[in-house]
């Protein structure tokens, strides 16, 4: 059957499949940054994110975190499970950058005594504010689904910070959604890629990210490529082993 589009975001396409159950996301070249004031485009943007989020979420399974991921269908789509998505943008923070940084008055760089957790309503409309469990609560997420939510971010966090480490990068901070199946099951979701995450060169401190396009620094396209050759590299040397 034809394909039917559900859904348009800012990076992504998502269509229905003959299986009700699942989804295709196909990632695409645009870029957005502050909640789509800013747009732009660069060739293999889509391909860097489909595939590191195919490749990270494969990794994350085998280190028994649930997540949406199927498989992927090709270099800029993957399959996943439908969800119910939460109202909840998790954000877990290592070191000082962005709005953390000038939320605390903090110099950008500096590291943080443990990790931070931020939970933000996914509202564009409202530029998805920053919020604590009280104001969850008046919107009727539940207590349990915060703390999977927090618990799911550190442990995320856990697991991939050595795993970056080992590529020669500091995972600054990262974005992560959360959704539950139809069997009630809550789990990983959307993405992990340069969009969602602030990577930095470990020897060097180059940015590896969307920051890249925000402040207008160049070089995106080759910062993009350079983070998926990192990840898809060491994955297909480590299958070898």
């Amino acid at each position: 059957m034809p394909e039917e589009m559900l859904y348009e975001g800012k990076a992504k396409r998502v269509f229905a499949t003959d299986d009700e159950g699942v989804l295709l996301h196909r990632y695409k070249d645009d870029a957005t940054a502050f909640n789509a004031k800013k747009r732009g485009s660069w060739e293999g943007k889509g391909k860097t994110n489909a595939t590191m989020s195919a490749a990270l979420f494969e990794y994350l399974e085998t280190q028994g975190v649930p997540t949406h991921f199927v498989d992927q269908v090709d270099d800029v789509t993957i399959r996943t499970k439908k969800l119910e998505m939460l109202p909840v943008e998790v954000i877990v923070r290592n070191i000082a950058a962005g709005s953390l940084a000038r939320l605390l008055g903090f110099e950008e760089g500096r590291k943080l005594k443990a990790p931070i957790v931020e939970l933000c309503y996914k509202d564009d409309d409202l530029d998805d504010p920053m919020l604590n469990w009280y104001h969850f609560r008046e919107l009727g997420v539940a207590d349990e689904d915060l703390a999977f939510c927090e618990e799911l971010g550190l442990r995320v966090n856990e697991i991939l910070v050595p795993f970056f480490d080992e590529k020669g990068v500091i995972l600054v901070d990262f974005k992560i959604e959360v959704g539950r199946d139809k069997d009630g099951n809550l789990m990983l979701a959307d993405e992990i890629s340069p969009d969602t995450c602030r990577f930095w060169d470990k020897e060097t401190g180059e940015k590896l990210d969307k920051d890249r396009f925000r402040r207008d620094m160049g070089g995106v396209e080759e910062a993009y490529a350079e983070m998926l050759r990192r990840v898809t590299e060491i994955k297909e040397r480590g299958a070898v082993d």
